[in-house]
């Protein structure tokens, strides 16, 4: 006779998860059926589902971004850019039009507009860059006539001082230009593109560099600050020079800062240190694999580089799923699981993933499921105003672990926004005519 362990009964039977399960003769026969206590939500969301977090996102954006030139003395809305003073300003908002997580977060509402078919993205865009391309002329002319100085407003699309002030807007201004969004960019597009191009400092391999904290000094956060405003401006143009050097940068940085044991950038390298800081920090780990999918969307297919920039993506790919916790976030430094699960790189990999997918760069029936977790865990931390929770602040370059363990999550760290549109707009496309499914209880992507 077969003997019953009737505390194991009993202790089941008294488990949440057990009163799930219908009692039967044989209780182990019934555990596959128990029911997991998932952290986020486990399964494959509608269009509509991610339409509603999307919808949040712009709601707050759209309210909180005003397009707006303002007397700062009186309070009043000015609207002749011929007058300009340097007693004008932008209309106070949550975040800064010019800066480059807003490039990302415009590039964000372009494809979500184009996936959803909802043009109140592109209206975004379109009024947003259009009222910086109206009031730049002004305040360059003031510039030349020496009447401003320092950080004046719209300092900038002006002046670019470094690689942030310049690529991700500029990608985004030139991404609006070629889908007819706007037709007003193309002074500031190529301003933009003559600093990457002939300003912004590089080694003497042409590497895309910065002489701080250190001399020569790589950060992996510049291949997202200038290749997609190289490659896009390849396909503006037609003129192969963009792609070479977009392609070369790829190279170089991960000659120096791809680990191929873990499938992971550190984040920084200084020439004259050896070692180089080990640190694996997910958000320039995001900007890295998002430069990649950008430069692969427009590098046309006989391009020599081409099958390196894909073999790369698809390392770091690797290395980056071995590396996604259970709850579907991926931590602040990847490999070390006792550092905070962080939003905004688990966006980044959401989107990238989920397209790299659609363009059948990886197989979907393995990166898919992986896709949907995280943005399944995105999506529980864009509250009711629409803000995105859990986005670590703006973060230099580090030399211990501290330094990057410690730095502060904020709903105004602008970094969130871009991501969460990209990942949401890329999962509509992901989900539209394909299935997923909880077979045996695990997410299954069908094609």
């Amino acid at each position: 006779m077969k003997k019953i362990n009737f505390t194991l009964i009993a202790l089941l039977v008294a488990s949440p998860i057990f009163s799930q399960v219908k009692p039967g003769n044989d209780v182990t026969a019934s555990l596959h059926l128990l029911h997991p206590d998932y952290p986020v939500p486990y399964g494959a969301m509608s269009e509509a589902d991610i339409k509603k977090v999307l919808d949040r996102v712009f709601s707050y954006l759209d309210a909180v971004t005003p397009a707006q030139m303002i007397n700062r003395q009186t309070g009043q809305e000015v609207t002749d850019a011929s007058t300009f003073d340097t007693a004008y300003g932008i209309k106070p908002g949550d975040f800064r039009l010019t800066a480059y997580e807003w490039g990302v977060t415009y590039s964000g509402m372009l494809l979500a507009a184009e996936t959803s078919g909802d043009t109140k993205y592109n209206d975004y865009v379109k009024q947003r860059l259009s009222f910086i391309a109206k009031w730049v002329p002004a305040i360059q002319k003031k510039v030349a006539d020496g009447a401003l100085k320092g950080n004046y407003v719209f300092r900038q699309p002006v002046a670019p001082h470094a690689l942030d002030d310049a690529g991700a807007v500029c990608a985004a201004m030139i991404k609006a230009t070629r889908r007819g969004v706007n037709n007003d960019l193309r002074p500031l597009i190529d301003n933009y593109i003559n600093y990457i191009s002939t300003k912004e400092f590089r080694l003497p391999d042409g590497t895309l560099a910065r002489n701080r904290p250190h001399k020569n000094t790589l950060w992996l956060d510049d291949l997202y600050m200038g290749i997609p405003a190289l490659a896009q401006m390849g396909a503006l143009t037609g003129k192969t020079s963009y792609f070479d050097d977009a392609v070369k940068q790829i190279k170089q940085f991960s000659q120096r800062m791809f680990d191929k044991e873990k499938g992971l950038y550190m984040h920084g390298w200084v020439q004259e240190m050896n070692p180089h800081p080990m640190f694996y920090w997910g958000r320039a780990n995001g900007w890295a694999i998002m430069a990649m999918i950008e430069l692969l969307d427009v590098l046309p297919e006989n391009h020599p580089g081409r099958p390196f920039v894909l073999q790369q993506l698809q390392a770091h790919a690797k290395g980056l799923a071995s590396y996604q916790s259970g709850s579907g976030f991926w931590h602040q430094l990847l490999n070390r699981e006792d550092s905070y699960l962080e939003t905004s790189a688990t966006a980044i990999y959401a989107y990238c993933i989920a397209h790299a997918c659609n363009k059948g760069w990886l197989n979907a029936k393995i990166y898919a499921p992986m896709a949907m977790l995280a943005w399944n865990a995105v999506t529980t931390k864009v509250n009711d105003k629409g803000q995105v929770e859990g986005v670590c602040v703006g973060t230099g370059m580090g030399f211990d672990p501290a330094f990057y363990y410690y730095r502060p999550v904020n709903v105004y760290a602008a970094h969130g926004y871009g991501p969460v549109l990209l990942a949401g707009a890329e999962m509509l496309r992901l989900i539209k005519g394909d299935v997923f499914k909880i077979n045996d209880g695990a997410l299954q992507y069908e094609k």
